[in-house]
Formats: structure tokens, C-alpha cells, sequence
């Protein structure tokens, strides 16, 4: 039982390292694992290396949201257009906004963890009758949310963003470089280096953080606790789409349209580590994985079964409680810090890290240097050109739900 142990502290610990580094996936990690499991499996069991992998995951979906709510801080006239965890940053209310990610995160793999046994028996009763009309199912989902989630003016823009994106997925998906190294290229891209280089000219900087550290765990943050765990569960029958898209399927389903940011930072945080357990559990109820962990978890363990699915919520479950603590503690930790950091220097250093892993990792596993970079540049100017007509961000998704759209509409 201490080699389990062991390996949940390990995956925390790297888990925080994923997720505290922009661009670093922990599908980076999950593939160079998963590449070399024959080796780690003549000195461990498979279910260690399982347990090890639901972990890192799970802290991951913690911890990733620190980085994005204080790095790339753009100018303080633009606040009414970034994400609303900046707003609260900018209004001195940074420790409250990583308490609201973190616990709002927490209490949705809770709830989903209390669902479990009404999920287990109607979700593969949903899912086989919904299983052949997926790609039908995504295609109206992202038809809606463009129509009716997108300013009016610019409408027309974000649906040839989705389309643009979702092309460029198609090619770099369906190319030699394998899914790992071209989604690292693509979406540290589309996602991390176009906001980075957009704000690296910026003056703005974080103001002084209030010392105030409640939260209100009102009606309308068990709402969104709610909302959450359940879009969470959502994305998992539909792959391809992320928290954005997950965040506002979560809207919907409570009439909730004005969203405040305190409401949209619970429900987002639940809505991503919901679905990071979920994506584990569909191995058992539908035996469909929805993650590339899950998939890497499948192959090592092919024939889990309900006690062993029963542990590994139990490994999310401390991973996830840990992980919570850490992230309040780090993130207060950073904020203090941050205010003493000059922007520029520590985005340029970004950049400069992320562009040489992304290098790095082609050469190790031989790939074609001169395409990734090309792949690099072009998602690179991609995300600034979104920045820079003020469009959503979230329709870069376009990249990931195209290419799942087209195969299971049997396109491909």
C-alpha cells in the first residue's frame, strides 16, 4: 500500500508542475509515461502506475488555473473584455477569486462523487441511445453557442475563427506528428504564447490584493457548484469541447445568461476537474475513454472493473483534497509575489521555455522540426489576431471539436 502512496504524492507533486507551467499539458507527461510503461512495469504494478496518472491528472485541473488568472494580464482599459478572473484581480480581489476556483472545484467532485451511483445507472442507458448521433449532437451544440453566445457584430468573425481553427486541426491531427506534439504546437499557440506576446508590451500590472479571504457559499454558489459538476458530465459524452464551451452549456441549463464573474470562476473550476474524473469514470459506465489519461489508463489496466474504478475516486478524492490546499496556499503564495515581478522579463522567459520544449519534445521524438514550427507560428498568429479584434477566445476550440465532429459524423 506505500508504493500507492507514494505514487499519488509523486503525482501531486508533478501535477503542480504541469499546471503552475504554462503550455506544460499533463498529456505531455501521461504520453513520455505511457511510452516507456513496459519499463516502469517491472518495477511497479499497474495499478500503482494507474493511480499515479489519476493523480497528476487530477491536480493538474486544480492547479492550471493559477497561471491563467495571473499571467498575461493585459491593459487595464480592456478589463470589460478579459476573463472574469482578471476583473477580480484587477479590483484587489485575487485571493478570492483562487478560493472560488478551488473550492468551487473541490465541492463539484464531491457532488460528482455523491451522483455516482444514480450516474452508473442512467448515463450507459443515455449514452447508448445518444452514441450514434454524436457528431450531430456537437454540431448543434456549437451551431447554438455561436448564434447565441457571440456579440451580434461579431457573429460572422468568430464562426470563420471556428472554422479556420478547426482546419488546422484537421490537417495537424490527421499528420504524421502523432496528437500529442501537434496539440502541444497548437494550443500553447492558440492559448498561451499569442496572449503572452499580445500583453508583453503591456504597463499594466497587479494592483494591491485585498487580505480578505471568504468566500459565501450562498444559493448561488451551490448553483454553480451544480452546474458544474453536471456540465462536467456533459462534456464527457461530447468530446472535444472544453470548460468555455462547458461553462456556458452550464448557463443554459440554469437560465443563468448574466453570469457574474464570482458564479462563472465556481462554475468553470467545476466544470474542469468534473470532467477530468468523469473522463476516468467512462472507462467503466460507457468504455469509451475521454481523455488522453483515461486512454493511456485503459491501456495499462484493459479490463477495470467497479472495484477498481471505486479506487481510483478514491485516489481523486485525496488528490483532489490535497491539491485544493495547495492551490489556495500556492496561488496566495504567487499573488504576494507577482506584484514584484516585472511582466515583460517574466512572460519573454515564458515564451522563451515553452518554444524550446515545444523543440525539444519534436526532436526527442522525431518529429518533423520545420513543420511543427510552422504549425507554432501560424496558431501563434492566430490567437493574436483574436486578441487583437477582441473576438472569443473560446472559438479557437474550433481546433479540437472540428476534427471531433468530422469522425464521428464518419467523415474521415
Amino acid at each position: 500500500m506505500i508504493d500507492i502512496f507514494i505514487a499519488i504524492f509523486l503525482g501531486i507533486l508533478l501535477g503542480i508542475i504541469t499546471g503552475i507551467t504554462p503550455g506544460l499539458h499533463v498529456n505531455t507527461i501521461g504520453i513520455i509515461l505511457f511510452s516507456i510503461s513496459d519499463e516502469i512495469l517491472k518495477y511497479t504494478n499497474a495499478l500503482t502506475l494507474c493511480s499515479f496518472l489519476v493523480s497528476i491528472s487530477i491536480c493538474h485541473a486544480m492547479i492550471e488555473f493559477i497561471p491563467s488568472l495571473l499571467l498575461g494580464i493585459p491593459e487595464e482599459n480592456t478589463i470589460l473584455s478579459i476573463q472574469p478572473g482578471h476583473r477580480l484581480l484587477f479590483k484587489g480581489k485575487g485571493k478570492q477569486a483562487i478560493r472560488l476556483i478551488s473550492v468551487g472545484g473541490y465541492f463539484s467532485i464531491i457532488l460528482l462523487i455523491i451522483l455516482m451511483p444514480l450516474l452508473m445507472i442512467i448515463l450507459p442507458i443515455i449514452y447508448n441511445m445518444l452514441k450514434d448521433y454524436i457528431g450531430y449532437l456537437l454540431l448543434i451544440t456549437m451551431i447554438c453557442l455561436m448564434i447565441f453566445f457571440n456579440k451580434k457584430n461579431k457573429k460572422l468573425k468568430n464562426i470563420l475563427l471556428f472554422l479556420t481553427s478547426g482546419i488546422m486541426g484537421l490537417f495537424v491531427l490527421n499528420s504524421n506528428l502523432g496528437n500529442n506534439l501537434g496539440l502541444l504546437a497548437l494550443l500553447s499557440g492558440l492559448f498561451s504564447i499569442s496572449n503572452l506576446l499580445y500583453s508583453i508590451n503591456s504597463k499594466s500590472k497587479i494592483p494591491p490584493q485585498d487580505d480578505d479571504r471568504t468566500i459565501t457559499l450562498n444559493n448561488k454558489f451551490k448553483k454553480s457548484t451544480f452546474a458544474g459538476s453536471i456540465s462536467g458530465c456533459i462534456l464527457g459524452l461530447l468530446p472535444g469541447l472544453g470548460p468555455a464551451q462547458g461553462t456556458i452549456i452550464a448557463q443554459i441549463a440554469t437560465f443563468n445568461k448574466n453570469i457574474s464573474p464570482e458564479e462563472f470562476l465556481v462554475t468553470n473550476s467545476g466544470v474542469n476537474i468534473s470532467d477530468t474524473l468523469f473522463s476516468l469514470i467512462a472507462i467503466y459506465l460507457i468504455n469509451n475513454p475521454r481523455s488522453a489519461i483515461s486512454v493511456y489508463i485503459q491501456n495499462i489496466m484493459p479490463n477495470i472493473d467497479l472495484i477498481e474504478i471505486t479506487f481510483f475516486i478514491l485516489v481523486s478524492l485525496i488528490s483532489v483534497s490535497i491539491a485544493t490546499i495547495i492551490s489556495i496556499k500556492l496561488g496566495d503564495l504567487m499573488i504576494e509575489n507577482m506584484i514584484k515581478i516585472e511582466y515583460k522579463k517574466l512572460n519573454i522567459m515564458i515564451i522563451v521555455f515553452i518554444s524550446l520544449l515545444i523543440i525539444g519534445f519534436t526532436i526527442s521524438t522525431n518529429g518533423c522540426l520545420y513543420y511543427v514550427l510552422i504549425c507554432y507560428v501560424t496558431s501563434i498568429s492566430l490567437g493574436i489576431l483574436v486578441n487583437s479584434l477582441d473576438l472569443n477566445k473560446s472559438s479557437l476550440m474550433g481546433v479540437l471539436i472540428v476534427p471531433s465532429i468530422i469522425t464521428y459524423l464518419g467523415l474521415s
